[in-house]
This record gives structure tokens, C-alpha cells and sequence, in this order.
């Protein structure tokens, strides 16, 4: 798997650095010795100003990894650390190169560990300090191939959650076609109590009027019947 090119460039500035860091040493030697360190000074300024654009590269291409969401937080993070560590060491360079601060043995002694603690013929990064537990011991490589299985593992929870929700939307798709048949029918149903309603009260205004014709024919009936007898009675021999 070919390495990542960010992390490519950071160890390129790593070396610059431990370069720098060696001539800062050899040039000081000189200086002791009596030598000639005009050569070696401008070599030197020339790689602090190329170290100091490496630095400003990085800076650009972790922000621009971050802003398109290509890097996990933990890693944007520890990248910026490595960033933070390389600032803080081309300021201790530049201070040593002016004379400010005289050069710590200490510092060129971790440099030079470099070639003894390389991995997998990955140099380690010297100024690496606070390293997860996660972490600690891996190469680049094996850092990127970790992190793209946690990658891979979010990838495959997404796609278990994507068909979670495919699910859900079909059911509540399901759900809506039978609140409209639903619907349908109770549209249905309302139209044919609507039509019995009227139906009913048709039939109520009909039974109305049979009952009062009802009323006015046995009115007449009675009327008849006393007239008939009123005649019977008139006409009747006393």
C-alpha cells in the first residue's frame, strides 16, 4: 500500500530538519575550530527557508484534508500535533542559527538515533511525544492501514443504517397507501350515509302527507255518515 502523501512530506521535512540540525552542529564546530563556516551559513539559510515552506505546505494540505472531510478528527488532530512539534523545533533551529540559544546535545543526539530507530526503513518522527497507546510503534503505513479498517467499520455500520432506514421509508410508504384506501372508504361510506339521509327524510315527508290524508278522508267518511242520517231521519214517517 503506497504511503500517504502528507505523511510522505512530513518525513521529508523530518530530514530536513535533522539536516539542518547537523550543519547548525558542524558549523558551530568550525566556528570553534577556527574554520571558515561562511559556505555551510548560507546552505543553512537556504534550508531554514525550505524547511519554514515544508512547515507552511503541511499547515495547507492537513487544512484542506480536514475542510473535505478526508481525515478522521483524531488523526487531523495528531497530524496537527506532529505540525505544532515541527513549528516549535524550525523556531529552536532558527535561534540556533542566529546564536540566540547555544545547541542542545541532547536534541542532536535524538537526531542522529534516527538511523537505529528507523521501522520498515520509515524514519520515526523525533519529536513525537505524546503518542496514543493506538499508535505507539507503528509505522506510517500501519498507522493508515489501521485507520482505514475503522474507516471500513463505519463504512459497513453507514450501510447497515442506510438499509435500516430503506426499510423504514418502504413501511412508511406502505402506511400511506393504506391510509388513502382508508380514506377511500371512508368517503365511500359518508356518500352512502349522506344518500340514506336524504332517502330517509324523503320518506318521512311522504308518511306525513299519507297521514294527513289519512285524517281529511276519514273527516269526509264522518261528515257522509251524518249527513245520510240526518236525511233518514228527515224523510223517516214519525
Amino acid at each position: 500500500m503506497s504511503q500517504d502523501p502528507w505523511l510522505q512530506n512530513y518525513d521529508a521535512t523530518c530530514r530536513l530538519a535533522q539536516e539542518v540540525a547537523e550543519n547548525i552542529h558542524e558549523r558551530n564546530r568550525q566556528q570553534r575550530t577556527g574554520g571558515n563556516p561562511a559556505k555551510i551559513n548560507m546552505t543553512l539559510r537556504a534550508s531554514l527557508q525550505k524547511l519554514k515552506q515544508n512547515i507552511a505546505q503541511l499547515k495547507e494540505s492537513l487544512l484542506r484534508a480536514s475542510s473535505a472531510r478526508r481525515l478522521m478528527q483524531p488523526e487531523a488532530d495528531r497530524r496537527q500535533n506532529l505540525i505544532d512539534d515541527l513549528l516549535t523545533r524550525e523556531k529552536q533551529l532558527n535561534a540556533t542559527f542566529r546564536g540566540d540559544t547555544s545547541e542542545p546535545e541532547s536534541s542532536r543526539s535524538t537526531l542522529m538515533a534516527t538511523g537505529s530507530g528507523t521501522t520498515g526503513g520509515v524514519a520515526a518522527n523525533p519529536w513525537l511525544i505524546n503518542e496514543s497507546e493506538e499508535t505507539r510503534g507503528l509505522t506510517f503505513g500501519e498507522i493508515k492501514q489501521q485507520q482505514q479498517r475503522v474507516i471500513e467499520v463505519q463504512d459497513a455500520g453507514l450501510d447497515a443504517l442506510a438499509a435500516v432506514i430503506s426499510r423504514q421509508k418502504i413501511m412508511g410508504q406502505e402506511i400511506g397507501n393504506e391510509l388513502d384506501e382508508q380514506n377511500e372508504i371512508i368517503d365511500d361510506l359518508t356518500h352512502l350515509v349522506d344518500k340514506t339521509d336524504d332517502r330517509i327524510r324523503n320518506e318521512t315527508r311522504r308518511v306525513k302527507l299519507v297521514e294527513t290524508k289519512s285524517a281529511s278522508c276519514g273527516m269526509l267518511v264522518v261528515i257522509v255518515l251524518l249527513l245520510i242520517a240526518i236525511v233518514v231521519v228527515a224523510v223517516w214517517p214519525v
